[in-house]
């Protein structure tokens, strides 16, 4: 079996893997100006794989996805229910923003050539994909998450996709314990150089600190991603008897994942956190009256850089006694991290100087350094390939130290396995 890492290696984002010429894993973007793609396409040859099956439903794995059908192929694509609706969602959003630019590789007609070629399959349920037999295990970092176990007959490949193990995961879905016999496993390292603060710690920080701006008569605005973070922040408010608004992409998506209560931890706190929060409808003028409410508002973008965050944090950011509370890890360059850096960033088109109190919570969907160790026990006599992380090469390293065969492919690299 041979691995070629198109994307992804000693790098965060644009995830792909092709397996033997013929099998893609992810195929997915990084959030760049411009965005990058997979090195297997756009002026770097092309990638026509037999078959392509998706690990999860965020822009770094899936958000290439469409640009496959652009021209004459038609590969099936493989993915869990929600892992579909999502990476549609996200294509579509992408078309919005960027159609008809260079910023987006692909058209209207080939996302709709995306639900033509769709295949969607349960947790443990084997298929069949480009002469493989291919099985999705839980990976436990947004609803539809998988560990995709590959096997060709003679070697079987463990490619972890994006995953949390370990400690108490999340509310929204339960953390990974499916670890499957495999020969040579490709494992994330987002987090491998960080250790999580205990989640019912960092839950505490942020409710107490929600609690005492409300209490101050102030406005709390929670950057979050749309999918997975949007709906975790739900649950946390809801959980505490805490009322706010959603808005954003993150509204699209929570009514969608009401549709799959299965790939959720608990379907009736689910439910109940949606009955808890107010849905705004997308009018900037119903969000600057809500802007001069003393409440909670969880909206995109996650790191400040565009949807209706663009028009909270100019109405609340002059005022001390008002929060903005950063839900996950901003990237650098982005408007979320120069605000913590700096309290100033360009917002939209204005350059705000930030003085309500700014604050940042680890709310993080993968696995830290011990949930890396943890799962990877499972495979102490199994080659280890590190990819998608800052670190890779260190975090190979660090494997071996523990007794681990591990190395951290390069970018455009094969390897046999």
């Amino acid at each position: 079996m041979n691995l070629q890492f198109l994307g992804g290696a000693r790098e965060v984002g644009r995830s792909a893997v092709l397996v033997d010429d013929s099998l893609l894993l992810d195929f997915g973007l990084k959030t760049a100006d411009p965005p990058q793609y997979p090195v297997a396409f756009g002026g770097h040859g092309s990638a026509a794989p037999d078959a392509v099956v998706v690990s999860h439903g965020h822009l770094d794995h899936a958000g290439a996805v469409p640009a496959l059908l652009s021209g004459d192929a038609r590969p099936p694509v493989h993915w869990t229910p929600p892992t579909r609706e999502l990476a549609l969602t996200l294509a579509r959003d992408t078309l919005k923003l960027h159609g008809g630019t260079p910023r987006c590789p692909f058209t209207e007609e080939d996302v709709r050539r995306v639900t033509e070629v769709s295949e969607t399959h349960g947790y443990r349920d084997p298929f069949e994909a480009a002469g493989y037999c291919v099985e999705f295990f839980d990976a436990g970092h947004v609803p539809g998450s998988a560990h995709v176990l590959v096997d060709d007959g003679d070697t079987t490949l463990l490619y972890t996709g994006d995953f949390h193990a370990g400690g108490r995961g999340q509310r929204l879905v339960a953390p990974s314990t499916a670890r499957p016999d495999a020969d040579v496993v490709v494992t994330e390292s987002t987090y491998a150089d960080v250790t999580h603060e205990p989640r019912a710690a960092v839950e505490e920080r942020f409710v107490d600190s929600v609690r005492t701006t409300l209490w101050e008569g102030g406005t709390v605005v929670v950057p979050a991603f749309a999918i997975g973070r949007t709906q975790e922040m739900m649950l946390v408010c809801a959980a505490h008897d805490i009322d706010c608004y959603v808005d954003g992409m993150g509204v699209e998506v929570t009514r969608m994942l009401r549709r799959h209560p299965e790939y959720l931890r608990d379907g009736d706190a689910f439910a109940r956190a949606v009955s808890n929060a107010r849905v705004v409808d997308g009018r900037d003028g119903q969000r600057r009256r809500i802007a001069d409410q003393s409440t909670v508002i969880i909206t995109t973008a996650g790191m400040l850089s565009g949807g209706p965050a663009m028009t909270y944090v100019p109405e609340i950011h002059a005022n001390p006694v008002n929060k903005l509370c950063f839900s996950g890890y901003q990237v650098e360059g982005t408007p979320g991290r120069a605000v913590l850096e700096t309290g100033s960033a360009e917002i939209g088109d204005r350059h705000l100087r930030v003085s309500a109190t700014v604050e940042a919570y680890d709310f993080s969907a993968h696995a830290d350094r011990e949930g890396l160790f943890e799962f990877l026990d499972a495979y102490r006599n199994t080659p280890i390939l590190v990819n998608h992380g800052d670190s890779c090469e260190w975090f190979a390293g660090e494997l071996d130290a523990r007794g681990h065969d591990a190395r951290a492919p390069e970018l455009g690299e094969t390897v046999e396995v």
